[in-house]
């Protein structure tokens, strides 16, 4: 006999599990993600697994799509811009990797044992701490200014000396919409000889022409018609944007995103510039941590909460049905062959519907509605569509039934809500239960270890309260955080968004590739950038919501001054360490506590708001 099935007719998206890729497609991640965004706790981050991806941006420096880019191989361009929280921005001007993700291992020992059902609950690692230290930054309008030549800004601050240059060069600073700043660089004729000097010079150290020593003097015509006249002003014009960027960058140091900033000006037209006027001009892109907006200023401290708590976590309630549930393990099923369907029996049900319209050429099929074979609990009503168990009472072996219901307004899938449907269902089996007597001799059946059916209810009650509690603290927690990002406004930059959303894509595949055990064809497709890009779009809004509670958790942590234990910091630093020690895994360190820091402030603000906030739950 087949074992039970799901349906959706229960107000929770069907499970498949597919024999070929022609069934896993993107609709079945973003199913898997609906909530992802929105069920957020960092509280209980401390306790649950992590899976994190560290995604890399494929160009960290672009140039331009028509001629790219490329300095020589031995000349590696590279600027960093230091944040408060040692972070760096890199931009280089290669690609990093060929792979669209990069997974961060687990985060400790017992957090491993609960990563399916939890890997979801994080707030996002990657760009919190880099932001803290400038959410309160007032935004900048377009303003132009002369960066010194004698700049004695730290060279450290920027990962690159800064050349002395013999003249200023003169940026303008444009805000533009989603937390970026257009940097439009004039660099002056002074400039860009004395670069051009630098290139004369080390192209001579490096050319190897007949009739001149290596290393010796060589007349700059000579040079010139050797090398070739526009090698040499690509490699100008490459120095100028070596020398030029670090002091252009100045205005955002500390501000920038990582991986975000990108020259705006394609190559060709750069060197066009310079080859007509000996002069240089180009524009730089970048995104700055954005400001979080309090609407109202300060509303977070006086939080009124309403947390909705599902009936079926009630514990009495919750220990009475897994009692009854492992009852049931313990008998068997009997054909039944001389009445119709009764509660407490169970059938076996093959079940289509159609909409229903009053142009009959407008009915459709209900795809997610189907479902054959499906094992139909009589006692499990409740969980199926409202009007089910009613319309199916009665229904014999082999009859079939058909009948009309409408979805509810409240049906998890929101597709289906309020459409009127037409039910067609054929019994194929039908089945009553032959259960033994619920007495003490089934006691250590039921929970091993007990002697009576009271210590088994007794210890059923006790595990249920605390999971009531533990989903107590979950709704409350996301209630908080739900409350939060509808209290803030923030003009997220584009590198955050995609950031967010890759990292919500990546849990999600690593979490189908667990499941569904796919080959590498099936996972080049689904890693896609199309894959990829179609999935932050259709998952935006769950993005942008997760991106304003990261940042209203992290503004709300300093703006209250709110600290932790530096000791409970060390250990879990340390047990996350000796974890990956033990599994013989790679890890950063500096990446690990990092990632424990973050999760430690999350706790604190969450706890910090409860204690702040008026919270009222009632039961749906």
């Amino acid at each position: 006999m087949a074992t039970p099935s799901n349906s959706s007719l229960e107000p929770k998206t069907r499970e498949t599990k597919p024999n070929s890729f022609a069934s896993v497609d993107l609709s079945l991640l973003a199913a898997m993600t609906a909530v992802a965004a929105v069920d957020l706790s960092l509280r209980r981050l401390l306790f649950f697994q992590i899976r994190e991806l560290w995604i890399v941006d494929l160009f960290l420096l672009t140039l331009s799509a028509e001629e790219p880019f490329q300095p020589k191989k031995k000349k590696k361009m590279e600027l960093c811009i230091t944040t408060s929280s040692s972070q760096v921005l890199t931009l280089n001007n290669r690609l990093i990797k060929n792979s669209l993700f990069a997974p961060l291992k687990s985060f400790n020992s017992h957090l491993r044992r609960n990563q399916t059902s939890f890997n979801s609950l994080k707030l996002s690692p990657s760009f919190s701490r880099q932001i803290h230290s400038h959410l309160q930054q007032p935004r900048l309008h377009r303003h132009t200014w002369r960066v010194s030549a004698s700049s004695a800004s730290s060279s450290t601050a920027l990962g690159l000396d800064k050349d002395r240059l013999p003249a200023d060069i003169s940026v303008t600073e444009t805000e533009e919409p989603n937390s970026r700043v257009r940097l439009s660089v004039e660099v002056p004729e002074a400039v860009c000889v004395d670069c051009y000097k630098r290139v004369i010079n080390e192209f001579m150290k490096q050319a190897k022409i007949p009739g001149f020593r290596p290393g010796k003097a060589v007349p700059e015509s000579i040079l010139l018609s050797y090398v070739g006249k526009q090698n040499v002003q690509k490699a100008t014009v490459e120095s100028i944007l070596k020398r030029t960027l670090p002091h252009a960058m100045s205005s955002v140091t500390g501000r920038a995103l990582r991986d975000s900033v990108r020259i705006a000006t394609k190559f060709s037209e750069m060197e066009k510039n310079y080859s007509s006027s000996n002069s240089l001009s180009y524009d730089v892109i970048v995104d700055v941590a954005p400001e979080v907006k309090w609407i109202p200023e300060d509303g977070y401290k006086n939080l009124k909460i309403v947390v909705e708590i599902d009936n079926d976590i009630d514990a009495q309630s919750a220990s009475e049905q897994e009692l009854k549930r492992r009852h049931k393990s313990l008998g068997s099923l009997k054909i039944v062959t001389d009445r119709v369907l009764q509660i407490g029996d169970v059938a076996v049900l093959d079940i289509s519907a159609t909409t229903i319209a009053e142009d009959e050429s407008n009915v459709q099929k209900i795809p997610d509605a189907e479902s054959k074979g499906f094992h139909f609990d009589t006692e499990d009503g409740d969980k199926v569509l409202p009007g089910f168990l009613n319309s199916v009472i009665g229904i014999q072996r082999g009859e079939t039934k058909s009948f009309p219901l409408t979805f509810p307004e409240s049906w998890k899938q929101e597709h289906l809500r309020g459409v009127h449907a037409q039910f067609t269902v054929e019994c194929k089996e039908l089945f009553y239960r032959d259960l033994p007597e619920l007495n003490d001799s089934l006691a250590d059946k039921l929970l091993p270890g007990c002697t009576t059916l009271e210590q088994v209810k007794e210890t059923l009650l006790q595990k249920c309260h605390e999971v009531e509690q533990t989903a107590r603290e979950q709704a409350t927690d996301n209630a908080i955080l739900d409350q939060l990002r509808k209290m803030v406004e923030i003009d997220i930059p584009q590198s955050l968004f995609e950031e967010q959303g890759r990292q919500f894509y990546g849990a999600q595949l690593l979490q189908v590739q667990a499941n569904m055990k796919l080959n590498e064809e099936q996972l080049a497709i689904l890693s896609s950038p199309k894959a990829v890009n179609e999935y932050l779009e259709n998952q935006r809004e769950n993005i942008t919501n997760a991106i304003k509670q990261n940042l209203a958790v992290g503004d709300i942590f300093k703006r209250e001054n709110l600290q932790f234990p530096t000791e409970e910091l060390v250990k879990e630093v340390e047990n996350s360490v000796a974890e990956f020690k033990r599994h013989k895994q790679e890890y950063d360190e500096d990446r690990v506590k990092e990632q424990v820091q973050e999760i430690l402030e999350g706790a604190k603000v969450l706890e910090w708001l409860r204690e702040h906030a008026e919270i009222q739950y009632i039961t749906r």
